[in-house]
């Protein structure tokens, strides 16, 4: 596929449009399929487009701003959490088990395999997961 800017020699509109090969745009031409969208003329001349080119500044773009917002988020709950949290490391589901079976307030947050918070959400025991940065990553 190549897209090309073409010009309406006519009324002098510029548009873009793909092809699938140069060769392509000169069957359509030769065949006169090719129009101005905007006066119907069949006087339309083809352009090369410049390319998009990553330049130094390429991890500026929206995805990687995005990602260091996330990131930048994600460290805010973890301060959060461990301001306002006890951690308890391994032992999270023993912990929030006994803190829901003895009907204790105490916020708590460590580690719990996937099978074992799938066990608490059976038990009736609500948890919430947030991956988690280490400051290794900072």
């Amino acid at each position: 596929m190549i897209k090309y800017l073409l010009n309406c020699k006519s009324c002098k509109l510029e548009f873009e449009s793909w092809f699938a090969s140069s060769k392509e745009f000169d069957k359509l031409k030769k065949l006169k399929l090719l129009n101005c969208q905007q006066c119907n003329s069949q006087k339309i001349e083809k352009s090369l487009m410049k390319p998009n080119l990553a330049n130094s500044n390429f991890k500026q773009d929206k995805a990687y701003k995005n990602n260091k917002n996330v990131k930048k988020k994600l460290r805010e709950y973890q301060k959060f959490i461990k301001e306002n949290f006890e951690y308890v490391g391994e032992n999270f589901a023993y912990e929030a088990r006994s803190i829901h079976y003895n009907k204790n307030k105490k916020n708590i947050f460590g580690k719990a395999s996937i099978e074992e918070v799938k066990e608490l959400k059976e038990e009736g025991i609500e948890t919430s997961t947030i991956p988690w940065i280490e400051d290794k990553e900072n």
